[in-house]
């Protein structure tokens, strides 16, 4: 899986992951994949909501020690 851009939200809380994504996309073309790190746990079921919200599709989410790891495409 080829990641286009990423992004560090550790240490953030919601809904500062989500806003630096919702930027992030919007810099990005169709189709294209963004990857954020955070470590709030709620980012799972944020990132859920935002990708069913905004079209764009929620390609991966992983949690790995206490970091969650979520991979968008552009729509």
């Amino acid at each position: 899986m080829e990641v286009h851009k990423e992004l560090d939200t550790r240490g953030l809380n919601c809904p500062l992951p989500i806003l630096k994504a919702k930027k992030a996309l919007t810099e990005m073309h169709s189709g294209e994949l963004l990857k954020v790190v955070a470590t709030d746990p709620g980012s799972l079921r944020d990132f859920q909501a935002f990708a069913k919200q905004t079209g764009n599709e929620l390609v991966e989410q992983q949690t790995l020690d206490k970091e969650f790891v979520h991979v968008l495409r552009r729509r």
